[in-house]
Formats: structure tokens, C-alpha cells, sequence
């Protein structure tokens, strides 16, 4: 149980980070000058189910496989929520296109650095927790 508590709460955190850059990156118009329509606003009815969803992706880190290399499994384990996000909620649930290509042609790549964030921080959130 502890365990599950750890890799859920060290999911908010990710998510928490990586929303944070994912607004900034709006903010600062860095999204749009790669050519992304990606600029949230920092809002509780944005920041709420992507913390949520942070934690549920976390508990992924209860597999037991790279133990003890954190930083690599979080890099592994951050491509899951970024291929659902390109392969399934971009074109099925947000009328986006494959990939969220009508957002702009670096979608993807932001997508996947956005992500490898979340799986960083949640990662060191969970080696340092221990």
C-alpha cells in the first residue's frame, strides 16, 4: 500500500511539473514560435484531471523492472501517456488529427518532452521519497 502511495502522489507531482512547463511554454509563446497551438491557461479545470491523471499514470512505477534506474524508467514509462495522448485522445477525443498534427507539426515532439517531465520528476519524487 505504501508503495501505491508513493507512485500515485509522485504522479500528482510529475503532472503538477509538467502542466507547469506545458502553461509556461504557452505563456512565454515558446509553443507557438515552434509552431504548437498549445497555450493553456493555468486554471483549476485544467490543472485538476491532468494532476489526477498524473497520479493514475504513476502507478506504473510499481512494475518492477529498473529498480534502481530511476531516470530511465521514467523516460520508459513517460512514452505510455504520451502515445495515448498522440495516438488516441488528439484524433479521437480532441478532433486534432493522428498525432495532434493540426495543432502544428512539432505537436508530437512537445508532446513527447512534455511527458518525459511528468516521468522524470515522478521518478525522482519516488527515489527520493524512499
Amino acid at each position: 500500500m505504501k508503495n501505491l502511495l508513493i507512485c500515485f502522489s509522485a504522479g500528482c507531482l510529475g503532472a503538477l511539473a509538467n502542466s507547469l512547463v506545458v502553461w509556461q511554454f504557452g505563456e512565454q509563446d515558446i509553443a507557438r514560435l515552434l509552431g504548437v497551438s498549445i497555450a493553456p491557461a493555468l486554471t483549476p479545470a485544467w490543472l485538476y484531471p491532468r494532476i489526477v491523471w498524473g497520479g493514475i499514470w504513476g502507478l506504473l512505477f510499481i512494475l518492477p523492472f529498473l529498480k534502481s534506474r530511476y531516470l530511465l524508467k521514467g523516460t520508459l514509462l513517460s512514452l505510455f501517456p504520451t502515445m495515448v495522448q498522440l495516438l488516441y485522445i488528439f484524433p479521437h477525443m480532441a478532433g486534432k488529427g493522428l498525432g495532434g498534427m493540426e495543432l502544428g507539426l512539432w505537436t508530437p515532439l512537445l508532446v513527447l518532452f512534455y511527458n518525459w517531465i511528468w516521468g522524470v520528476v515522478t521518478a525522482l519524487t519516488i527515489r527520493f521519497s524512499r
